[in-house]
């Protein structure tokens, strides 16, 4: 009676959904400690790690988890994760830049370029399509929050180079800094 287990079925849809939020977990505890580790790792005064740590929380992952990846930053980590940037062209020429946060570059240069030609694209050299892209900031507020008024007075007293009215947000666009 091969296959008929009732602890069997459970036991593989638990490992299938163990193995995507292991998966999950080791991206974001990843992008907490590069967080901490370019910036303050205090949460309140590191915009990037906020972010990290709220998506982390969002995705139920244990608060030990969560203060395990902000002091891995602190200490010796032998693993050393620099973010990477690459180029190409897909279809009809459309410029794509891919942006990876990596421990070993050789590996994701191998990914990546896999991928761009199981798909019909090709990978360029460095410059070769991020001179068509502009890169900037993006500030969404819900309109809930303020009025339109005080947020395009405060967005244009402050340099913001674009404000938008898209949906339910308010959307302020800014230059890099």
């Amino acid at each position: 009676m091969a296959g008929h287990s009732h602890w069997a079925g459970i036991k593989h849809k638990k490992g299938k959904a163990d193995k995507q939020r292991s998966k999950l977990f080791s991206k974001l505890s990843r992008e907490i400690t590069v967080a901490a580790k370019l910036g303050i790792s205090d949460i309140n005064m590191n915009p990037r790690l906020r972010s990290a740590v709220q998506a982390a929380k969002e995705a139920n992952m244990p608060k030990d988890n969560i203060d395990r990846a902000i002091k891995k930053s602190q200490g010796g980590d032998e693993s050393n994760y620099e973010s990477v940037v690459y180029e190409g062209f897909g279809p009809l020429g459309t410029g794509i830049i891919v942006e990876v946060l990596t421990d070993n570059k050789n590996r994701s240069i191998s990914n990546i370029r896999g991928i761009f030609e199981k798909n019909g694209c090709s990978l360029g050299s460095e410059g070769s399509v991020s001179h068509q892209f502009d890169i900037c900031g993006l500030i969404k507020i819900n309109k809930k929050n303020c009025k339109e008024d005080e947020i395009f007075e405060l967005s244009t007293n402050s340099g913001a180079d674009d404000f938008k009215v898209e949906g339910d947000f308010y959307e302020i666009f800014s230059k890099k800094k």
